[in-house]
């Protein structure tokens, strides 16, 4: 009996120490997405200012493909030693594992949650050049043209937001383009090949305000302080349609807790 309670004792001053001391090198921070796109924006934001706060350098990695699983998958492999971490999304640790049966880990097992970071509502935007300027004109456009859009991932929110929107709520065969995130799917809409494509409000946001594109409506209750103008779906004739984007800080299961607690702290 005194054995063990000395080994957890050893146990817990060794955690207690290696909290202590962490971070004393540079963390590599994965984004299973491309660069530019929200996800990669939001985490060299944070990335930065981490860095200023744990005093080391924070290195951010895009490891993009298979709606994020890639890269997921890599940081679950990785040491659980709090030098890497993830920015993981609503793709990577629920719509994608739920829909695939064949992603590469498990959630609940191979994961420590740190903090969630944000949530966003998604958007339907078009090229500014389609001549559409609601989602009512949009659908009767589809109905007469055939159509695509632009989609971050199979199994990404937007992705699902778009194939609720045409395929099952206005019953169309709207062909989903499928891209390694959002960034190279935004700019896919801003050339026109396809014209339009469903987002993470945060993704087309600069291209909305200068004109490239056209957004048509959002995923939110209530319309967004940076799009006044744009209405709701349930504003735009279709109700009932709300969902977000979310994303947050993982690390790999099996990660000391005064590490967890320590980098959670860093990040608030």
């Amino acid at each position: 009996m005194r054995s063990f309670c000395f080994s957890m004792l050893l146990a817990l001053l060794s955690g207690y120490t290696f909290s202590q001391a962490y971070p004393s090198r540079p963390i590599r921070f994965v984004v299973p997405f491309p660069a530019s796109g929200p996800t990669d924006v939001i985490t060299r934001a944070i990335g930065q200012k981490l860095s200023e706060v744990v005093g080391q350098p924070v290195v951010i990695d895009n490891r993009p493909g298979a709606g994020g699983a890639i890269g997921s998958e890599a940081v679950a492999r990785s040491t659980p030693d709090g030098y890497t971490i993830l920015m993981g999304t609503t793709s990577t640790h629920s719509i994608g594992p739920t829909l695939n049966p064949k992603t590469p880990y498990e959630v609940e097992r191979d994961f420590a949650p740190v903090i969630v970071i944000a949530s966003q509502p998604n958007l339907i935007a078009v090229n500014a050049t389609l001549p559409v300027k609601s989602l009512a004109e949009l659908i009767d456009l589809a109905k007469k043209s055939k159509l695509a859009y632009a989609s971050p991932g199979v199994g990404t929110t937007p992705h699902l937001t778009a194939e609720n929107l045409f395929r099952i709520t206005a019953k169309l065969d709207i062909t989903p383009v499928h891209f390694k995130g959002a960034g190279p799917a935004v700019m896919a809409a801003v050339t026109g090949e396809p014209p339009l494509g469903a987002y993470a409000i945060s993704g087309p946001l600069p291209h909305i305000k200068s004109g490239k594109l056209r957004a048509l409506a959002v995923s939110s209750t209530k319309r967004v302080a940076a799009l006044p103008d744009v209405p709701t779906f349930a504003e735009a004739g279709f109700p009932g349609m709300e969902d977000y984007t979310w994303i947050g800080v993982f690390l790999p299961a099996g990660t000391p807790a005064p590490i967890v607690q320590r980098l959670n702290d860093a990040i608030n």
